[in-house]
């Protein structure tokens, strides 16, 4: 790339970093004078809760990418409105030649980006989207025949076969930091409060040191990834994904890291991290799964919807203490464990038998990590209507979920604290106590700890019942 005007506008959005980023990268490097902007979207921002906790994150992360803009004599303008809007007048305002931006994936953001380019182009600053938060984006993995991926497998294979020094190596941005350019535009950064949400407290720390020193901790642990990752009550994962939504590290430095190392743990999150692009893409080439199933023989699905037994689900008391521990680390922290995210979904689906949907917009609400592609296509994983997704007689068992991966119940205990004074054998079922071992416990079913919603066995024989008749009927 060699541009040669003067001046650019770099839009920070998912990618809230200064290090190894490509279009910051390409900002620098073709313009004497690189000015960047962030914008608190009232598009998206109108339809979230004042107490949605991303925003302290997001805030508090771009609080620290201005300070750290700033020490290099660059400008971060943060701005809150309408991006569609507010993108191309502060371009026209600072009379710069291009506007970088990252590219994304999803559909609302897909419409937006083209919106703005229309009138940046009418304008003659051409809005150049660059690759950045994933590896391989688009038509760049695809089947033999040409054609987009929708089974996970093969998927990764031609991602792996296609991975080569090239695709992981870092955009050097410190070479060209003496092209940052503070601007005699003066903007006061807008306060949480005036946009009208309350700080939160977070169990995460926001920004690239926040990133930097996750990553730090998680690389000591790499190695036994495999082996811990599905167990709740250990530190076996990364918690490196809500600094992955939003950018505050580099994706090419992970996969890097991961890709050097031979052991199996690295090659396990490896695999993780080629699933979120798996789901990147296939909701790029699929948008219309952000609405609907993507097999159209479950669209139509009948469900049973009970509002209140949802509502038990969302607060954590079903009556299934690993169900109930699960959504009440949900509800406190934004955070959910990989593997109870399966095994909560599961029993919505399957065992309640309400529309999955209800639970990925849940999700979407809760999890600080949240991430369209991902959300969706873990939900519809569980359903059994996405693509690649759980066969429809694969029901999990909560108790024996439960008792594989917090067999000594410790963190049914942190987070379902009544139960806290059963022992391992109990914690996983309290219902089937003998009245005796009840009464040794004082624990009062129905009043300090709810009965089960529903009986496992029951439920899972109505969910085949039904997922065999919708199999009858389309065929």
């Amino acid at each position: 790339m060699n541009i040669s005007e003067k001046r650019a506008l770099v839009w920070f959005r998912r990618d809230l970093r200064i290090e190894d980023h490509a279009p910051l990268y390409h900002a620098l490097k073709n313009h004497q004078q690189v000015i960047a902007v962030f914008v608190f979207d009232t598009d998206i921002l109108t339809s979230l809760p004042n107490n949605d906790r991303r925003l302290t994150f997001i805030y508090d992360t771009v609080v620290a990418l201005k300070l750290q803009i700033e020490a290099l004599g660059g400008q971060l303008i943060v701005l809150h409105d309408r991006a569609v809007f507010a993108i191309p007048e502060l371009a026209k305002r600072l009379a710069v030649s291009y506007v970088y931006a990252a590219q994304d994936y999803e559909p609302a953001a897909i419409v937006r980006d083209q919106q703005i380019a229309t009138i940046l182009a009418q304008q003659n600053q051409p809005l150049k989207l660059v690759k950045d938060q994933v590896i391989f984006e688009k038509d760049e993995v695809l089947s033999q025949k040409g054609t987009p991926l929708t089974v996970f497998t093969p998927y990764k294979n031609a991602w792996l076969k296609k991975l080569n020094a090239f695709y992981m190596q870092a955009y050097p941005v410190e070479q060209y930091q003496h092209h940052w350019w503070a601007s005699e535009l003066q903007q006061l950064m807008p306060t949480l409060d005036s946009m009208g949400f309350v700080p939160q407290t977070l169990k995460v720390t926001a920004g690239m040191d926040g990133a930097a020193a996750t990553w730090q901790d998680f690389q000591k642990r790499m190695a036994g990834y495999k082996q811990y990752r599905d167990f709740p009550a250990v530190k076996g994962v990364s918690y490196l994904s809500v600094h992955l939504r939003f950018g505050t590290i580099s994706i090419r430095r992970l996969v890097s890291e991961a890709f050097m190392h031979a052991d199996e743990g690295s090659a396990t999150w490896l695999s993780e991290l080629v699933w979120r692009e798996f789901y990147m893409q296939f909701l790029w080439h699929h948008p219309n799964v952000a609405h609907e199933a993507f097999k159209a023989e479950w669209r139509q699905q009948p469900w049973g919807n009970r509002q209140d037994w949802f509502d038990a689900w969302c607060d954590g008391q079903t009556g299934y203490p690993i169900i109930d521990a699960a959504m009440r680390q949900l509800n406190q922290t934004g955070f959910m464990h990989n593997r109870l995210r399966m095994i909560v979904a599961a029993f919505l689906i399957k065992d309640l038998d309400i529309n999955w949907q209800w639970g990925e917009a849940y999700f979407a609400q809760q999890l600080l990590d949240f991430d369209l592609s991902a959300n969706n296509g873990g939900w519809q994983w569980a359903s059994s209507t996405g693509c690649d997704a759980a066969q429809p007689f694969r029901i999990f068992n909560p108790i024996l979920q439960s008792r594989k991966f917090d067999s000594d119940g410790k963190f049914i205990r942190k987070y379902v604290p009544e139960l806290a004074m059963l022992d391992q054998e109990q914690i996983h079922a309290p219902w089937e106590m003998t009245v005796m071992a009840r009464q040794m416990s004082g624990l009062v079913l129905g009043k300090d700890y709810p009965f089960p919603l529903v009986d496992h066995d029951l439920a899972r024989k109505k969910a085949l019942e039904k997922y065999a008749l919708i199999k009858q009927s389309y065929s």
